[in-house]
């Protein structure tokens, strides 16, 4: 049995790992993850999604601040497999080349589009109706590896960031189940990818979490599904509070009214006006209070005259 050494962070990359674990189809020796980091009001340390599945399952387990700097658990394990998938650092060739095969990524979109960190927001942000995971090998240069398969996945209208991180977790399982073998007894021959069509998702700026009213609708819903449920977009209402929306819908192309202007507040409806026609807020959340659909928000709260454009 082939022997891996995975390499991730956030929760779609535990998910991965927990059913790698879970099929035996390869033994993973060792997981590295980013450093436990201090979350909630208190600041507690708190190991990351994938740190917790490797001490769940007892599989040694190696957070570096600076795995370039500190790689000794991989030349002790000697894996025959480094993989990663949303990790958070850039691997230096040195500790690549410490696998006995070519270290490999799972890479959430269809390489070259979206090489960086936020593949999926960018899908989701730019409205595509595609998208997918490239297994690729591992270079010095950021996601520029070869590409050994991919596996391709529809993006539905209501899929927002949450869903579609399943939906690549999904993709990314199905890929390295499809492609490992015949990577592993070489019967695959990488496709270079063309620099000629690469484009680029770097990470999400906190300020490019506050939502724009002044792009189309279209683009509008598309910030919100990219940003939610987590971190989640937000406006400010005309108080200075922040107020988060987390699922929206179309209604129409009219325009009565200004800007931002919430029409209707009043029932199941929470109309605002964008420039060039009314969307529906359905699940929001007001500075301090809980998330809640929008019949809610109405029954306990006065009516909003703007949403602040700042």
């Amino acid at each position: 049995m082939k022997t891996i050494i995975f390499l991730g962070t956030p929760q779609m990359s535990a998910d991965l790992l927990e059913e790698i674990i879970k099929d035996n189809k390869y033994k993973v020796v060792g997981v590295i993850s980013q450093p436990d980091k201090p979350l909630g009001r208190k600041k507690i340390l708190t190991p990351s999604p994938v740190s917790m599945v490797a001490l769940k399952y007892n599989i040694p387990l190696h957070r570096p601040e600076k795995l370039n700097n500190d790689y000794e658990f991989i030349e002790r394990l000697q894996p025959d497999l480094l993989l990663t998938f949303a990790y958070g650092q850039l691997i230096s060739t040195k500790v690549l080349s410490l696998s006995k095969y070519q270290a490999l990524n799972l890479h959430g979109s269809l390489l070259p589009k979206y090489r960086g960190a936020a593949p999926i927001q960018y899908a989701l942000k730019n409205g595509d109706k595609k998208t997918g995971v490239c297994l690729m090998a591992m270079v010095k240069k950021m996601d520029a590896g070869a590409v050994y398969g991919k596996v391709e996945i529809s993006i539905d209208e209501e899929d927002n960031y949450t869903s579609l991180c399943k939906k690549i977790t999904e993709a990314s399982h199905i890929c390295m189940n499809r492609y490992l073998p015949d990577f592993f007894e070489n019967k695959i021959i990488p496709l270079e990818q063309n620099e000629e069509e690469v484009t680029f998702s770097p990470s999400i700026k906190p300020e490019e979490e506050h939502l724009d009213l002044q792009k189309s609708s279209e683009e509008f819903l598309n910030q919100i599904r990219s940003l939610s449920e987590t971190p989640c977009g937000y406006l400010y209402l005309e108080s200075g509070e922040k107020f988060k929306i987390y699922k929206a819908h179309y209604l129409n192309d009219l325009v009565e009214s200004e800007v931002g202007k919430i029409i209707v507040a009043h029932k199941k409806d929470l109309i605002i006006q964008l420039k060039d026609g009314q969307i529906n807020l359905d699940i929001v959340q007001k500075s301090g209070k809980n998330k809640m659909d929008s019949q809610s928000f109405n029954n306990g709260t006065a009516f909003l005259d703007f949403l602040s454009m700042k």
